[in-house]
């Protein structure tokens, strides 16, 4: 019975064990052993003392070794199947009785397929294609001869260099022969061999130095020229380095990030708090993702919805609403939220709720999802960046003024600003920069004025003006547009570079 051994050095492993192997073969007159040879005699695989090999080789010269490569023939797992079984083709033949076997049910046979087209070829077989109730499969001959498990079994004990080349490639050819390349060692004594290993100190520590133990011991040399083991790093995704700096621009502002980390949100506070008819078309199946489980939500500040209910169908605070009946239902149904002004619209209720107003200025960066039809350029998933600043008295062109403060940031400095419609801002803007590449204004994101029907209700004190503004973090035009004012911006860049990049923005605008 072969001995369980260790690979690694110490009393009983396969170091020690090739050790003494070699100690008896050098007694017969051997000056080295091969290590198969070796593996062989100890019973042991020979991975496992290679291992023994290379540990021996870190202690010093205990032992010398020089490494050499030879090929061999090996059977593939189906060569060894046919060896076990015969090959494909004597398989079929021997399934095939007397009266013949119809084809197709030969073919279901698991060496149906490859042995037929073999026993066809090797004229063993021979089909009937008129025979009644289909193709018929009958022998040619009375009895064939397995030379295929013979070559494969010659390989197998050994003898696969005494094959003809074309009978080993033809072999090879059907996967059933592999050659492989064994790495050996031819090993012999060193200057310090022994057949005892003493275990080698690696590291020097306060207590030998300390007890003076160190003097007596053998340490590890260091191996110089071995590689340092490298340190585990990561990158940042492209966006997540945009939202880096994004998030680094409102804070430079004085912003402050509001909560959003409820990706599911009521209808509610995803369209009715924001003046949002339930009419309207955004919250159809078409372009908004609805919960089966939970599908309705139950907690609402209830003040809050009668007033939110009753600005939408009866009007008030100026507005005569939307005039149609509020249904408590379609506010309770839970969606994904489709933009994060939902988020906007809790913070701006909180901080209603407080007993003396304070301005406040929020921003949130985080993932929205939309039904949309999946292009180049659109996914259902993407983030939403979101400014929201709220004081008495902010006009339209404290809207303008910011986000210029806040484009330049980013290093767009052409803006230019259209009226646009938004359900829940009045007045609402449109945000445009000039692109230098395309030589035209490109948008890059809207913006508004939230409506005195959104806040009021809220308990927001009258006077108080919120203005908010968004883009889509994914945006390409604004992904592009950054990358080519920064070129455009560095001298070292060249012209090709930035014809590159003008190309990749006008294919995704």
């Amino acid at each position: 019975m072969a001995p369980t051994v260790e690979s690694a050095v110490g009393p009983g492993s396969a170091a020690e064990l090739l050790l003494q192997r070699l100690e008896l073969v050098g007694a017969q007159g051997e000056a080295r052993l091969c290590s198969l040879e070796a593996a062989a005699a100890l019973g042991l695989d020979h991975q496992v003392l290679v291992g023994a090999v290379k540990s021996l080789q870190s202690l010093g010269e205990v032992i010398e070794a020089e490494q050499c490569t030879s090929k061999k023939w090996e059977l593939t797992p189906e060569g060894k199947e046919i060896v076990q079984e015969g090959s494909h083709e004597v398989r079929v033949f021997n399934s095939i009785p007397s009266e013949g076997l119809v084809q197709s049910e030969l073919m279901k046979l698991p060496s149906g397929k490859v042995g037929f087209s073999k026993a066809m070829s090797n004229k063993w077989i021979q089909l009937d294609k008129t025979a009644e109730g289909g193709p018929r499969v009958f022998r040619a001959v009375e009895t064939v001869q397995d030379s295929v498990r013979e070559k494969l079994l010659q390989v197998e004990q050994g003898g696969g260099d005494k094959l003809e080349e074309k009978d080993k490639n033809e072999l090879k050819k059907r996967k059933l022969l592999a050659e492989v390349t064994i790495k050996t060692y031819w090993i012999s004594k060193g200057n310090a061999f022994s057949t005892t290993v003493t275990k080698q100190e690696t590291d020097l520590t306060p207590e030998m130095i300390a007890s003076g133990s160190w003097k007596d011991l053998k340490f590890k040399a260091y191996n110089f020229e071995a590689l340092g083991i490298m340190p585990e790093s990561g990158h940042l995704h492209p966006l997540l380095k945009v939202r880096s700096q994004f998030r680094q621009i409102f804070l430079e502002m004085g912003f402050t990030e509001m909560p959003t980390n409820n990706f599911i949100e009521s209808s509610f506070w995803n369209f009715d708090a924001l003046f949002q008819p339930q009419q309207h078309p955004a919250r159809d199946q078409h372009d908004t993702f609805f919960l089966k489980d939970p599908a309705e939500a139950i907690d609402f500040p209830m003040d809050y919805l009668k007033r939110v209910k009753r600005v939408h169908s009866q009007g008030g605070y100026g507005s005569q609403g939307y005039r149609y009946e509020w249904k408590l239902e379609e506010a309770r149904k839970n969606l994904l939220r489709t933009h994060t002004t939902s988020a906007s619209a809790r913070m701006l209720y909180q901080l209603a709720q407080q007993e003396k107003f304070t301005p406040a200025k929020y921003f949130s960066i985080d993932r929205v999802f939309r039904n949309e039809t999946l292009d180049a350029t659109h996914l259902a998933e993407f983030h939403q960046i979101e400014g929201v600043v709220a004081d008495y008295g902010l006009t339209l062109g404290d809207l303008m003024g910011v986000l210029k403060e806040f484009f330049t940031k980013m290093g767009i400095t052409q803006l230019r600003f259209k009226p646009a419609y938004n359900p829940y801002t009045e007045p609402s803007m449109e945000v445009f920069s000039y692109h230098q590449g395309l030589k035209k204004w490109v948008e890059v994101g809207n913006s508004g004025v939230f409506r005195p029907e959104m806040l009021l209700p809220m308990g927001l004190p009258d006077g108080v003006t919120v203005i908010a503004w968004g883009l889509s973090l994914e945006r390409p035009t604004m992904i592009r547009l950054l990358c080519l004012i920064r070129n455009f911006s560095s001298k070292s860049q060249s012209r090709s570079k930035i014809n590159l990049i003008v190309h990749l923005t006008s294919s995704l605008i």
